[in-house]
């Protein structure tokens, strides 16, 4: 009788092993599986409980310039161009671009390079009919003066433009819980006309207005402020994709509301998102554009190295031709933080 009993219960086991077993199998598998079709399922989730209600969200947005019609994006195709626009507005001041960014995207590459031009840069503003800073194209005409504007500095077309008012930035950060940034020594802002605030080093995230005093800080020199520009944009790229959270779109949405602009139209936008998470994190190369301070009746201006701008020709030149391959493109001088 007790043998009896002992070998059932040796029988039981052994099936209550392979049971086990295969459920390990199966749930190995099915890891896997999820691993390997996970970009594919969010797609998928995206499409089917998103896609509409962002669409919604992205036609507030949607602002195409005056007599231009709309253009979209045509997927897994040729490059396009865009001019980025970092627009910041403090108390009554007048609405600056402090960031200017001129950016070719190339979506069935997954690279995109981003061209940056310094705010004080000396250039003609076209519409305006005088010689002024950059970003002053902005002020004088908004997304229109100024596309038209980097248009003539660099020779070649922005196919479209999409704006952020750095109002907008600080809550996003929030939202995505930090940012990682490479601050390496503490960061000061200390001029008596400029605002106070220090940034610590080292920090494995930052907040909000971490960030954005980080874009904002402009004690060093207007070259560093354009290369931390690029930098956070890396880091965001970073953040967003490394969460993997297609749910937080909608909340994005909300949070940017009227401090995003763009003549992309939006289903164009999400196609485009679409095609970018099953390609996988974009490889972004930068190239800042150099000039000489001077003083021209006691204003400080950059002037623009023309060997820079040359080169920041030859770039988009390149970048722009649907015909290179990704081994053929040209690829900017690495310019590092002074």
């Amino acid at each position: 009788m007790l043998e009896r009993s002992s070998r059932k219960r040796r029988k039981k086991k052994k099936k209550t092993g392979k049971i086990l077993g295969i459920t390990l199998i199966v749930l190995l598998i099915a890891g896997t599986l999820g691993y390997t079709f996970r970009k594919d399922l969010a797609i998928a989730a995206f499409d089917l409980f998103l896609s509409d209600h962002v669409e919604k969200k992205l036609e507030k947005s949607y602002a195409p310039l005056e007599g231009e019609a709309p253009k979209p994006v045509v997927v897994q195709e040729k490059p396009f161009t865009a001019l980025l626009l970092g627009v910041d507005q403090r108390n009554n001041e007048p609405a600056r671009s402090d960031t200017m960014i001129y950016a070719v995207v190339r979506p069935k590459d997954s690279r995109v390079l981003l061209i940056s031009i310094p705010r004080d840069t000396y250039t003609e503003i076209i519409g305006k009919g005088k010689k002024d800073k950059i970003n002053h194209a902005y002020a004088f005409g908004g997304e229109k003066m100024a596309k038209d504007t980097v248009q003539a500095f660099l020779g070649h077309s922005a196919e479209y433009y999409a704006a952020i008012n750095f109002n907008g930035l600080k809550d996003v950060v929030n939202a995505l819980d930090g940012i990682a940034l490479p601050i390496t020594k503490d960061i000061v802002n200390k001029q008596k006309e400029h605002e106070k605030f220090t940034i610590k080093a080292n920090k494995p995230l930052y907040n909000g207005q971490e960030a954005l005093n980080y874009v904002r800080y402009r004690e060093d020199s207007d070259f560093n402020r354009t290369k931390r520009h690029q930098i956070f944009l890396n880091a965001f790229v970073d953040r967003v994709l490394s969460l993997d959270q297609v749910g937080k779109i909608p909340e994005l949405m909300d949070i940017m509301g009227q401090n995003f602009k763009t003549d992309m139209p939006p289903s164009s936008i999400i196609d485009l998102s679409k095609q970018i998470l099953t390609s996988g994190r974009p490889q972004i190369s930068s190239f800042t554009i150099m000039g000489k301070g001077t003083r021209i009746d006691k204003v400080f201006y950059d002037l623009a190295n023309e060997e820079d701008v040359d080169q920041a020709k030859k770039l988009i030149d390149s970048w722009t031709n649907p015909d290179n391959t990704p081994e053929q493109l040209l690829r900017p001088v690495k310019q590092e933080i002074e």
